[in-house]
């Protein structure tokens, strides 16, 4: 079985170079450049925030190549209801972002998609427990989304230009 495996060792390559990290690979180095414009409301704050990061742990400044631009739809569903009081018991922030990564000067599409996802949370009788419950659940979908946007974006730049990964 390992004389199989052997001639196949040099055919897998990580996505994200290396290490997996954030490390100077020719892809790492294309994603730092990726300038995410500001998106609307609390959520929007909370996923252009975890997309920075996503793309540019390192805090190095780069000059940007691309531009990402996003636009999120947020909403809440209340799916159970208690019968004797009629209150919701909890509810459901469904979030959808349309995105689109084109190169700057030239203003050429890379790649555009939608990413969604969907946080549950019980609710209370106490009004600020509710708030904040809503609030963690928005940086639950942001996490989630940003996360998908990174993936789908590496992996549309790492098939576009077969040399990056090397």
């Amino acid at each position: 079985m390992l004389a199989a495996a052997l001639p196949l060792g040099g055919c897998v390559e990580p996505l994200y170079g290396a290490n997996g990290a954030f490390d100077s690979s020719p892809l790492a180095s294309e994603l730092q450049a990726i300038q995410v414009d500001e998106i609307q409301g609390r959520m929007g704050h909370y996923l252009h925030n975890e997309l920075i990061y996503a793309f540019n742990g390192t805090g190095s400044t780069v000059q940007p190549r691309y531009r990402l631009t996003i636009t999120l739809r947020e909403r809440v569903q209340t799916p159970i209801l208690d019968t004797v009081t009629g209150r919701a018991t909890s509810a459901t922030v469904i979030a959808d972002a349309d995105y689109r990564l084109v190169t700057v000067p030239q203003n050429v599409e890379v790649t555009k998609g939608t990413a969604f996802n969907i946080a549950s949370y019980d609710r209370f009788s106490n009004r600020f427990a509710n708030v904040r419950a809503a609030r963690d659940a928005e940086i639950r979908d942001a996490k989630v989304i940003a996360d998908s946007i990174r993936t789908r974006v590496a992996t549309e730049m790492a098939a576009r230009a077969p040399a990056l990964s090397r």
